[in-house]
């Protein structure tokens, strides 16, 4: 079992079967460098008060929850009265529906977490739901209430587990009109397509993440360091460099571009030629 925390403990519901699981952020957050406010002067961090204005700092135990339901009127609500707000997804995920694995459009995931059998118990249904998923190449839907939050989300197999996304509601997605609507429909030309498609077909390979590397972590990670070495002395930082300029037809530039990209591309996946072998010396 891993050694950090469940976020989450309760029942993972099929039908009349029920499975005790327990859910696993999936993301690291230490991955990125975290910085914090400082005051430059005295090299101390700033703090934030909670302030009424009018009043100043406030107690956190005179702090409550208030929805404002009229400019400036609010109906307050204690922690007590929120939690005693009964929802079955606060402790049961229940699978209501299944859909195909490519049906969801990207835009509505959110976040990944691991989901786990309990305890031995659980396993064996556990893996049977597990495999029927994987069979039947479904995602099971279903809703979860978790940090004072009711969210939708998808369930499906991944490894010997489980992987659990929560998904936006479809009132949180934007329409896309509005940015859309003035991009024309028009059909691309049918040269270029076929070049920009025949790049593709040659940049195509299994997708593979270890392959990417956040470089920009990575330089923020050298500067931190750099500075350190430097014991907190300005250190330079190097210039970016200037984007060219498009100049001439943009077709023909286009054309040209996505010509050279290609052999560009060809000639990278051709494998480089032998090494001579050594000549021997004189006896």
């Amino acid at each position: 079992m891993p050694a950090s925390r469940p976020i989450w403990k309760g029942q993972l519901r099929l039908s009349l079967v029920s499975i005790a699981v327990e859910l696993y952020t999936a993301t690291k957050a230490s991955a990125k460098p975290s910085f914090r406010q400082i005051h430059e002067p005295t090299g101390k961090p700033v703090r934030y008060e909670k302030v009424v204005a009018g009043v100043g700092p406030v107690d956190k135990d005179e702090i409550m929850k208030g929805f404002e339901y009229e400019k400036g009127d609010y109906v307050l609500l204690t922690n007590d009265e929120i939690d005693a707000v009964k929802l079955e997804t606060r402790k049961t995920l229940e699978l209501t529906q299944f859909v195909g694995a490519c049906e969801i459009d990207p835009i509505y995931f959110d976040k990944p977490y691991f989901v786990v059998p309990a305890d031995d118990l659980a396993e064996d249904a556990f893996r049977v739901i597990r495999d029927a998923l994987r069979a039947s190449e479904k995602v099971g839907l279903g809703q979860l209430a978790l940090r004072g939050k009711e969210y939708l989300v998808a369930v499906k197999p991944t490894g010997t587990g489980l992987l659990l996304e929560t998904l936006h509601y479809e009132a949180e997605i934007r329409k896309s009109d509005p940015f859309f609507s003035e991009i024309s429909a028009k059909k691309a030309d049918p040269e270029l397509l076929e070049v920009a498609t025949a790049l593709i077909e040659k940049k195509t390979a299994p997708f593979d993440a270890g392959v990417f590397k956040d470089h920009y972590q990575s330089a923020l990670r050298e500067l931190i360091a750099r500075k350190l070495k430097s014991k907190g002395r300005k250190i330079s930082t190097k210039d970016e460099p200037k984007e060219a300029q498009p100049s001439g037809s943009n077709v023909v530039n286009l054309m040209a571009a996505l010509k050279s990209s290609l052999e560009s591309s060809s000639g990278s996946r051709k494998k480089a030629p032998a090494k001579p072998a050594p000549r021997k010396k004189a006896s």
